[in-house]
């Protein structure tokens, strides 16, 4: 076995990762191993000038600097690895610094925009319509929405996951499980969803998927992508699923959430990460100022 499927295997079996982190490592390390191939160096012999000489590749080759900073990351940890395990007796990256990354605020949609991204969707959960892919479509639009769900989570949800007392179970990254509430909207589009259209859709196969493709098989990430960017397209919002989340997050926020709860329903592993929604809101904390403090009114 070689040292990176070495690594690539205790990421899956001692930490958890998913699939989708496993190819993202698989791939920023095979970047970094054709380097080493084409210096005719290998993990062993590499040193820390190598190691800086590659950070200067990586400027150079134009890549973003939080895609520089996630290949150092991934470098770093690997020959960490190789340490434990008494491939190398030092670690060439002790002194290897990624690029300074800008903080930058998420992108989230007003409270308005998500209306309207809702509307186009699909029917509301109270019409008597029977279209069941637009049934499905809203149902993915306001569960996102109201549970700050990621894409690939709401792709790994299966029909038991939904609670009857209105709550949702997630498997998140790292195999970490988590329960988040389901706003009233949300549960009435899915209850329309899983009434009136997952039946019809489901077939004879059985899936055990929450929702379905119409094939009756799991529905893919890609198809949700597609979905949310045809809603998008529909009202004139610029969306994303992930731009869906930042607006979970940053409402919540607005509304006066503690930054630990929203932590907690965003499935966060640091508060720290969550604690940028709080940035998002400066906007509205000038307004308020402008609007109440006697001497900030011209």
């Amino acid at each position: 076995m070689s040292p990176l499927d070495g690594y690539l295997r205790h990421l899956s079996v001692e930490r958890g990762l998913s699939k989708n982190t496993l190819s993202a490592y698989k791939s920023d390390l095979s970047r970094y191993l054709t380097y080493l191939e084409q210096l005719s160096l290998d993990v062993v012999t590499v040193n820390a000038n190598h190691l800086s000489d590659f950070s200067a590749e990586l400027v150079t080759q134009g890549l973003k600097a939080s895609s520089n900073a996630r290949i150092l990351a991934a470098v770093r940890g690997f020959h960490r690895f190789l340490l434990l395990e008494n491939l190398r007796r030092d670690d060439p990256t002790v002194k290897l610094r990624p690029p300074r990354l800008a903080k930058r605020l998420p992108k989230s949609l007003t409270q308005d925009q998500v209306m309207s991204l809702l509307k186009v969707s699909g029917p509301e959960p109270e019409d008597e319509s029977t279209d069941l892919i637009r049934l499905r479509d809203r149902a993915i639009l306001e569960l996102m929405y109201s549970t700050g769900t990621r894409v690939s989570e709401v792709v790994d949800l299966d029909l038991d996951e939904v609670n009857d007392s209105g709550l949702l179970r997630v498997r998140g990254k790292g195999s970490k499980e988590r329960i988040v509430p389901i706003g009233t909207f949300a549960a009435r589009s899915l209850d329309a969803y899983l009434v009136r259209s997952r039946p019809s859709l489901v077939g004879l196969r059985g899936e055990r998927a929450l929702f379905l493709n119409k094939r009756g098989g799991r529905l893919s990430r890609q198809s949700i992508w597609e979905i949310i960017q045809r809603s998008g397209d529909a009202c004139g919002v610029a969306v994303s699923p992930h731009s869906l989340r930042h607006s979970f997050a940053t409402h919540l926020i607005e509304g006066g959430a503690d930054v630990r709860v929203v932590q907690e329903l965003l499935g966060h592993a640091s508060v720290a990460t969550t604690q940028i929604y709080t940035l998002v809101t400066i906007d509205t904390l000038r307004e308020v100022y402008a609007s109440a403090h006697p001497r900030a009114r011209g």
